[in-house]
């Protein structure tokens, strides 16, 4: 079976997107603590890479990332309020950028030929999230990679993401919940750290809408 690597947070997004690949392909997880708030996705990362039988599940401790961002963002900054619905603050500049660099390296050793993260269509608002961008990434790094692949030793990756072809996230959610169940509300989306989910942050708020539009009642448990 084709090996992938998965950029695998502990969210709904990342947790349903490893359900829709595992039948194709042998799963490998990484997650990143790169000093963002919501470390309890890290928790649910550990968890759910063990439920769905990953193969092995890497997490790795980029913290000194957090130095860097500074106050650039609100996910990394202990001064700045997170929004209820999107502003710009709440983009970690290339964030996408620097987990897919990882996973890829990760995933040239491996000889996987797909890296794949859990952007979807509604995270246009994102520029790393977008196609375009992962199409840009894929091309360079397998430029980076060239001759080891032409004398294979390597293989050629594709950067996969449910954007790429389309997919909601709510048709994810749809997807996951038929292989996981109830077990899904269980996946972290929130961007703070608390007990349970806050319920009026941007990314919970999301995480309500697209369960609704799914079709599916929503059972996570919300503070508000």
């Amino acid at each position: 079976m084709k090996k992938a690597v998965i950029v695998f947070s502990g969210g709904v997004d990342s947790v349903c997107m490893v359900s829709y690949l595992k039948a194709k392909y042998e799963l490998y997880g990484i997650s990143f603590s790169y000093g963002q708030k919501a470390d309890r996705e890290i928790i649910a990362a550990k968890t759910f890479a063990k439920k769905l039988g990953l193969k092995q599940h890497k997490i790795i401790n980029i913290g000194f990332m957090k130095e860097l961002y500074g106050n650039s963002n609100v996910l990394t900054s202990s001064k700045r309020k997170i929004p209820s619905k999107f502003d710009y603050s709440i983009v970690v500049p290339i964030r996408n950028a620097v987990f897919l660099s990882i996973a890829s390296a990760w995933a040239f050793t491996l000889n996987a030929s797909l890296v794949a993260y859990g952007a979807h269509t509604g995270d246009k608002h994102y520029p790393d999230c977008r196609p375009i961008f992962a199409k840009k990434l894929e091309l360079a790094f397998n430029l980076g990679e060239i001759d080891g692949i032409n004398s294979r030793l390597r293989k050629n990756i594709k950067i996969w993401s449910p954007y790429r072809e389309g997919i909601s996230k709510s048709d994810l959610i749809k997807s996951g919940f038929k292989t996981l169940g109830d077990v899904i509300f269980k996946t972290w989306s929130c961007y703070s750290s608390q007990k349970f989910h806050c319920g009026v942050c941007e990314s919970c708020n999301n995480r309500k809408t697209a369960f609704q539009k799914a079709g599916i009642t929503d059972k996570t448990k919300y503070l508000k």
